[in-house]
């Protein structure tokens, strides 16, 4: 299944901003609670950091930001010139 992330703000009559990425639903293992799923990412587009304040992300959070972006690089990389 291909799940849509889409975290956003929106200011009524002023603007919005939201980060969308499709995501693939894969097994990731299984407990005495069940079979758990992760989210593969599918979306390989640079966020643009500009509309962040990154002051406000924790460590994880960036952590999570820089390895997508590094992922984005490794996989686009040889496509593009």
């Amino acid at each position: 299944m291909i799940t849509s992330v889409e975290p956003g703000i929106y200011r009524p009559g002023k603007w919005g901003v939201r980060i969308e990425n499709l995501v693939l639903n894969v097994p990731a293992g299984q407990t005495e609670f069940g079979d758990f799923l992760k989210f593969e990412t599918l979306t390989l587009c640079p966020i643009d950091t500009r509309c962040l304040d990154l002051s406000l992300l924790r460590e994880d959070e960036r952590a999570w930001l820089n390895d997508y972006h590094q992922t984005v690089r490794t996989r686009l990389a040889p496509h593009v010139s």
